[in-house]
């Protein structure tokens, strides 16, 4: 992990070959802003570390489903997509991989995104093997602030809730973040991408998986409501549902029902959530 530490620092922004169209039809609401850059497209490892062989631990009952494909929307920061010109690429910035992502992380800013604490924890399944954990895997996940913004978009400064972490024997990783706000448009989510191994997350191309969850209605109907800061995202929510949501609306009931984290907790005490995302090897 040292190695690939000092190699992630050496990587950290870069500036992407061509000129990549931003993929802001699925995921609208808001504009983007200039973000660093550095020299260098990296490219994956020929040689990825191998992912390692827990013993098979099928979550409970064996359930679960092939999580479906989703946009990783105009703001992922994966060195997939332009804002303003240049091509932002968190993934190879050195301290990447955190499992607090509330504060900033990138350059000199500190900033702590504000909000209602949530604790997510993630388990990734191979459903071809009984639901299956898959230990080794790269998880990133991001999402917008409790004012439906982005970091190094709307933000260009900050660059906080934003992070990756590894899957333990489990197949689980668990992130520290706030419950996310609601944006004109778009339900309530969290964006993640799955990739096979540590090494080869360093750009969204290179996904296994690229996904979303969507935030439980009566959570989100709560903490907008009593939560401080969260009052535009009240109104927003107002406006969408699920079932109309232009990347939630076509999926499956297994599936929304798979990308729908299990909640509990409360506005003053945090909240604490877990959700499964299968994977077919």
């Amino acid at each position: 992990m040292n190695a690939l530490a000092s190699r992630r620092r050496a990587l950290r922004w870069f500036t992407g070959a061509g000129t990549a169209a931003m993929l802001a039809a699925c995921d609208s609401g808001n504009g983007g802003s200039s973000a660093t850059v550095a020299s260098a497209t990296p490219t994956p490892s020929s040689s990825p570390t191998p992912t390692p062989s827990p013993t098979p631990t099928p979550t409970s009952g064996g359930n679960c489903v092939v999580d479906p494909t989703e946009t990783n929307g105009p703001y992922p920061a994966d060195g997939t997509n332009t804002s303003s010109g240049l091509t932002s690429n968190a993934l190879t910035a050195g301290n990447i991989v955190r499992s607090d992502i509330r504060p900033s992380f990138i350059g000199s800013a500190t900033t702590v995104a504000a909000g209602v604490q949530l604790t997510l924890t993630l388990t990734v399944v191979d459903v071809n093997t009984g639901c299956a954990p898959l230990a080794g895997y790269a998880v990133y996940i991001w999402h917008c602030d409790r004012n439906g913004k982005y970091s190094l978009y709307d933000l260009p400064g900050e660059s906080y809730l934003r992070g990756v972490g590894v899957t333990d024997a489990n197949g689980q990783v668990t992130f520290t973040t706030i419950f996310p706000g609601c944006y004109a448009g778009r339900w309530p989510h969290i964006h993640f991408e799955v990739f096979s191994s540590l090494a080869t997350a360093t750009s969204g191309r290179y996904a296994t998986l690229i996904s979303q969850l969507a935030m439980p209605a009566a959570a989100c109907s709560t903490v907008y409501a009593s939560a401080s800061g969260y009052s535009s995202s009240l109104g927003n929510l107002s406006g969408v549902s699920i079932a109309r949501d232009n990347v939630f609306g076509d999926n499956s009931a297994a599936q929304i029902a798979q990308q729908t984290p299990a909640i509990s907790g409360s506005v003053d005490t945090g909240y604490t959530a877990t959700a499964v995302i299968g994977i077919a090897r």
